[in-house]
């Protein structure tokens, strides 16, 4: 179990070197997108190809989640960090240098299993555990909206490496960034100690059965694929989109950009929505409110501004349903197998990131069209407003067992 005394210069410290860890971890993967366009067209690919690469990617990361939060769980997370990083910098690294389309798609695993690895939610997961009940939803803001500046420095920075030095040596350098996690690493483990070490395989799978027959859980692990289709389509497509449309490439840059800014202001909002107000009628109004801005976007004639307005409003929802969402699953199954738990929540959000990623490029390759995605997007979040509805925001079977 987490030190329930930790010293509040390690905490501290270990809360910075959380949110740099987010930062590192998460900008260049999660704005890979502006890839898709320069990559194609110099090897000769279809769209479906790089498209492909990033759905397993994501699909991995969130095969990758669960496993990593058990191992967090039960050994440390501080490990599993290191071992994501390692293994998300060699997959960047192979990216730069593999140009067989089924090698490129096969780097996803590798780079899939380094990013669940070391993504943010097994950060926020940490950092939840060494945290007050009345700070928890407040400080897995602060890991989210880190992520999102990451990603908010990451789609330009990309941009512009590939225009000055090619796309090949840019992601090499994106292979370089994953290992200066490391170092931070030191921080996290003075702090972060296991919650269930010492229980058996069979703990765990108790624990798995008692949470996935409580009806809030499931309300999560379902919604939560909603959020992933939609983050993974506009962040591997949009930046293409807007291309076709006949807009610059720096539009689409600087809408992941923007995504990520504003989601800064979304997740730290969030997280003070979770402590003041009902967490699931602000998840459900998140989703909700994705339709309607979706639908605007694809309504209008598009120009930069639409864009760029669509990429602000859209920011502040983006990343804003991760912190009530782990929070939600922290109260109502406990601290013990959170980061187990949590992960497979995030597998079911990664499972919609493979299908958004791959379909819109399988769409497009078909229909030259990414329309019938993007109502799609609209369907599945109105779906979403409405199953984060049944949520009982109270502990449930697994957390009140956890308190006896």
């Amino acid at each position: 179990m987490a030190d329930p005394r930790p010293r509040k210069s390690d905490l501290n410290a270990a809360i910075f070197a959380g949110c740099v860890i987010a930062f590192l971890s998460f900008g260049f993967a999660a704005t890979f997108g502006v890839f898709l366009k320069p990559m194609s067209t110099d090897l000769g690919w279809g769209r479906e190809v790089f498209s492909m690469s990033v759905a397993v990617q994501l699909l991995f990361w969130g095969i990758a989640q669960p496993i990593a939060g058990a191992f967090a769980d039960r050994f440390g997370t501080a490990r599993v960090l290191g071992f994501g990083a390692v293994c998300a910098g060699v997959g960047f690294l192979l990216r730069g240098n593999v140009t067989d389309p089924t090698l490129f798609v096969l780097t996803g695993v590798l780079t899939g299993i380094g990013t669940g690895a070391a993504s943010f939610p097994i950060v926020i997961g940490a950092l939840g555990k060494i945290v007050s009940m009345e700070r928890r939803s407040f400080i897995m803001g602060l890991g989210t909206a880190a992520a999102s500046l990451g990603m908010f420095v990451g789609a330009p920075s990309a941009t512009t490496m590939i225009g000055s030095i090619g796309w090949q040596p840019a992601l090499w350098v994106i292979g370089g960034s994953f290992f200066l996690i490391l170092p931070f690493l030191i921080f996290i483990a003075r702090v972060s100690k296991p919650t269930a070490a010492g229980s058996a395989f069979g703990d765990f799978g108790k624990a798995l059965g008692t949470a996935f027959r409580d009806r809030s859980y499931l309300c999560l692990f379902f919604g939560f694929f909603v959020c992933g289709f939609h983050v993974a389509f506009i962040q591997t497509h949009l930046p293409s989109y807007v291309q076709d449309l006949g807009l610059a490439a720096w539009v689409g840059a600087w809408s992941l950009s923007l995504i990520g800014l504003f989601n800064i202001a979304g997740s730290f909002g969030a997280g003070w929505a979770g402590q003041a107000l009902s967490s699931k009628w602000v998840l459900s109004g998140i989703y909700f409110a994705r339709a309607v801005v979706i639908a605007c976007f694809i309504l209008v004639p598009v120009s930069e501004t639409s864009v760029l307005l669509f990429s602000s409003v859209m920011g502040v929802l983006w990343l804003s349903t991760v912190p009530l969402t782990m929070g939600l699953v922290a109260l109502t199954q406990g601290l013990k197998f959170l980061s187990t738990l949590a992960g497979l929540v995030f597998l079911s959000h990664q499972t919609g990131s493979f299908i958004g990623a791959w379909l819109g490029g399988r769409i497009y390759d078909l229909n030259q069209d990414y329309t019938p995605m993007w109502w799609a997007a609209v369907a599945l979040g109105l779906l979403a407003a409405l199953i984060h509805i049944p949520i009982k925001e109270a502990p449930g079977p697994l957390a009140l067992a956890e308190k006896s």
